[in-house]
Parts: structure tokens; C-alpha cells; sequence
């Protein structure tokens, strides 16, 4: 039985349980790298040059956590999800990329998608996957129908039980989260906090130093981009920036806009240092932020050397700023 390896970073959090479903069905055994460790980010942090972002150096050091563990590793090149819509260069060529920095890797299981080519292109890229496991046409029908309805399930579990992707993964290496710490601001446990970012910004506990799981800890209840459906999101697009250009950038600019129309009591972004589509998405919600003067919101940036202490002051401070607004707001009876 072949074993292919999947990085646990950038799409990961998005697609892991149909790309699953996929090689299972050929008969392959899947091997994920765990979550982001110190090591994971430093072994890729030294392969690549420094004005690498982040979430390329976490990739590199979770393909090389996989390099003794599997037979071969899957890294698709995903350039577009949409029609005149694409994607960060570092997804168009990050199998090339892996191979360059990489060498040691077993043999890479590459795919290209792209719908702007047809639909007959994409077919031909799921069946030459495919095929490197199974030389059965039939099978790989099969696994590629069953890997598209565990993608389904697994967006209207998220999106119908509001739930994040590390809460429907339930990662079986995952870390425990952050000791309870002694303060917590006052006020919080009846606040609505929404949380806006690409996936592997969000959901990877070690980059961002268990950012969700310290909202929920202080007691504030956490929205994310997959609480909400599609037509929210295209909605938001469409009234924020008419199109989207950008695939994953357009979904986060939705979620945050939809969130900031529905008036919750905050909305956190969250971007990559040195990203230039991560910079123009916040600008964008953070001047309807401000147009709106109804909703708080923040950018928290994370690259290697953010500091954990730095990121837990900027978030206790703006609940305690939302909290003691909201109170001035609420009617006292007498």
C-alpha cells in the first residue's frame, strides 16, 4: 500500500478531508506532517529565503517533517477556483518550489487546477492524480465523487453547526491550548467576536498563538468565515469591491464585510506579514469599519518573531474597549 503524505499547513484546514477521502478510495494510506511546532517553523524558515512569508516557511518545515514518513508527498498547484479569479503565486508554484528547497522529498503527487481552462482540463488533472495510485478510470471516478461530497459535508457541518475546521478535524496530535491565564476582561462573556483570516493564519495554534481558543477561554463567543455560507459572502463581496480577483482574499474580504454588516461586537483580522493581498484585503474592511462606526476592528499581523505577549495585550485591550462601549450603549433601568 502506497502512503502519501499531507503537509498540515496553507490549504490544509480548507481541503484536508476530501483529499483524504480521495486517496483512501484508491487503496493509498494517508499520513498528515501534526500541528506546527517550533522546529516545524524553523526547518522551513531555514530553507527559504527571508523575504519568504510565513505561511510558506510553516509548509517547508511540515514537507520536511514528512520526508522518512511517507512514499510520497501531495502538494496541488491550485491557480484558480473561479472564473477570472486566481490565486497568491505561492500556490501556482509550490510543488516547483518544494522540489527546489526540498530535494530530499519523496516524489511529489502534483495537480494543477484551474476552472479558467474547462472543466475537461480538470478532469484530465484529477485523473493523472489519480492514476499514480490506481490505473482504474472507474476508481478514480469514484474516489473523485466521493472526495467532492466529503468536501460538501464538510463545509455544511461548519457552516449549519458553527463550527471551526480544528473543531470538525479534531486533530489527534493537536497541542493542548494555553493555560487559563488569571485575567480575563471584564464583560466578555456576552460579546459576539468574529474572526477573519486564511485558514492557515487562523486554525494554526503555534503561529498565532492559540487565538481562538484564548477568545473562547475569556468567554466571548467566536464567528468565523466558515459559519457563513455563500451567498453571504458573495454578497458582502459584491457590495465591498464589486468582484473578486483574488479566490482565497475575496472569501476572507466576504466574511469580514458580512460581519461587520451584521453588527456584531467586534472583528478581528488577521494577515501575514509581508503579504501584499493580505494588506489591501484589511485596509479594505478597515475602511468599512470606519464608514460603518458601528463595529470595532483590528488587525493583529504575525510573522516569526511576533511575540506571544504582544498579541495577548492587543487582544485583552480591544475586548475590554468593546466591552466598556457596549456597556455605555445598554440602558440602565431604574
Amino acid at each position: 500500500m502506497k502512503t502519501v503524505g499531507i503537509p498540515g499547513a496553507l490549504l490544509y484546514y480548507q481541503y484536508f478531508p476530501m483529499w483524504k477521502t480521495f486517496f483512501q478510495h484508491l487503496g493509498a494510506e494517508v499520513v498528515v506532517s501534526g500541528p506546527t511546532t517550533r522546529t516545524t517553523l524553523a526547518g522551513g524558515t531555514a530553507r527559504v529565503v527571508a523575504d519568504t512569508c510565513l505561511p510558506v516557511k510553516v509548509f517547508v518545515g511540515h514537507v520536511l517533517s514528512l520526508v522518512d514518513r511517507c512514499d510520497c508527498i501531495f502538494i496541488p498547484a491550485i491557480r484558480s477556483l473561479r472564473t477570472r479569479s486566481y490565486n497568491c503565486s505561492k500556490f501556482l508554484g509550490l510543488p516547483d518550489m518544494t522540489r527546489a528547497v526540498v530535494p530530499e522529498a519523496p516524489p511529489i503527487l502534483e495537480i494543477e487546477v484551474d476552472v479558467n481552462r474547462g472543466r475537461r482540463r480538470l478532469y484530465q488533472a484529477i485523473y493523472g492524480l489519480g492514476r499514480r495510485i490506481s490505473w482504474n478510470p472507474l476508481r478514480v471516478k469514484e474516489a473523485a465523487n466521493a472526495a467532492w461530497q466529503a468536501y460538501q459535508d464538510y463545509r455544511a457541518m461548519m457552516c449549519g453547526q458553527r463550527l471551526t475546521p480544528l473543531q470538525v478535524l479534531e486533530h489527534p496530535q493537536a497541542k493542548p491550548g494555553p493555560a487559563p491565564v488569571p485575567y480575563a476582561p471584564t464583560g466578555v462573556a456576552d460579546l459576539s467576536i468574529a474572526v477573519v483570516g486564511h485558514p492557515y493564519l487562523l486554525y494554526d495554534e503555534h503561529v498565532n498563538y492559540h487565538l481562538i481558543r484564548r477568545l473562547e477561554q475569556y468567554g466571548a463567543r467566536v464567528l468565523t468565515p466558515e459559519m457563513l455560507g455563500e451567498e453571504e459572502q458573495r454578497a458582502a463581496i459584491a457590495r465591498l469591491v464589486g468582484r473578486s480577483y483574488w479566490t482565497y482574499e475575496g472569501d476572507v474580504v466576504g466574511a469580514g464585510g458580512a460581519y461587520l454588516q451584521a453588527q456584531t461586537d467586534g472583528v478581528i483580522g488577521v494577515m501575514a506579514f509581508g503579504c501584499g493581498p493580505d494588506s489591501l484585503m484589511m485596509e479594505i474592511l478597515h475602511r468599512e469599519a470606519n464608514r460603518q462606526r458601528t463595529t470595532p476592528f483590528m488587525c493583529i499581523t504575525l510573522e516569526e518573531h511576533t511575540s506571544e505577549t504582544g498579541v495577548i495585550t492587543r487582544l485583552e485591550a480591544f475586548l475590554d474597549m468593546i466591552a466598556r462601549r457596549k456597556r455605555r450603549q445598554t440602558p440602565v433601568c431604574v
